[in-house]
């Protein structure tokens, strides 16, 4: 575990005073949802695995005027998820927001998934937004009520080819969300899925090792089962994370909303 910190100037945003904390910061939606956060003015507590990457959006966090600062490790492990939201309350001594955004994909059916690659999506997709949310549930308890994103997947609401431990992990998500929604209604924490369809990130193209495609290939591959016919870039899913977020959505609790271009609809 190592971190660093970066402090730009005061920003007036819908976000001021609070803070967040984003995991699956170093790229894709949750580097768009840290990004976007600090634009409005929280103060984000950033993590990831890849410290390069996480660098890389915690100077924009700077750019965006805003304070950030960087712990590396596993969400998955849950003496870090402690650790990782122990920190966050020593540097900044409140916690508001919590986005689940940190995830990985096996493109395999489940004879084709080996053990290890089960766990893998379990642990990543499952265990760590159920560990950082544990943590984070007693000082959201006491700023007087937050909001919990979790970033899960229309694939947790559908199924999907060629995706069996991906879609059990995100659909498990959604349950959880809701499940965890109804246990904090009352105390003012509101818990919420994001279920993005196709999104033009890295995870996109990625696990594609029998039949490697460009960034370029995989959205185009994805383009003609989406109703719209267009594939979004991560911050349209930030968009939607950060209204959740905020008090303009204070009645809403328990949802998994896709965002997937009318896919979900079919």
């Amino acid at each position: 575990m190592s971190g660093g910190s970066v402090v730009g100037g005061s920003v007036v945003g819908g976000f001021g005073g609070r803070v967040a904390l984003v995991t699956g910061a170093s790229s894709g939606i949750g580097r768009a949802c840290a990004e976007m956060l600090a634009s409005q003015g929280a103060s984000v507590m950033v993590t990831g695995r890849n410290e390069a990457a996480a660098k890389e959006t915690l100077a924009s966090i700077a750019t965006a005027g805003a304070e950030g600062h960087l712990m590396l490790g596993d969400v998955s492990d849950s003496s870090f998820a402690n650790a990782l939201v122990a920190g966050t309350i020593e540097r900044f001594g409140r916690l508001d927001v919590v986005v689940n955004a940190a995830g990985v994909i096996v493109r395999a059916d489940a004879e084709a998934t080996t053990d290890e690659q089960w766990r893998w999506q379990i642990g990543a997709n499952l265990d760590a937004p159920f560990f950082v949310s544990r943590a984070a549930l007693p000082y959201l308890r006491a700023a007087g009520g937050g909001a919990i994103v979790n970033i899960a997947s229309n694939a947790g609401m559908v199924g999907s080819p060629g995706l069996a431990g991906y879609c059990a992990t995100k659909g498990a998500v959604i349950s959880l969300t809701q499940a965890m929604a109804l246990d904090h209604a009352a105390e003012n924490i509101r818990i919420n899925a994001v279920c993005p369809g196709a999104v033009d990130t890295p995870m996109l193209g990625s696990g594609r090792e029998e039949a490697p495609m460009t960034q370029g290939q995989a959205v185009e591959m994805n383009l003609a089962s989406i109703p719209q016919g267009r594939v979004p870039g991560p911050d349209e899913v930030a968009e939607l994370v950060l209204f959740l977020a905020s008090d303009k959505s204070r009645h809403i609790t328990g949802t998994a909303v896709p965002i997937d271009g009318g896919y979900t609809a079919q």
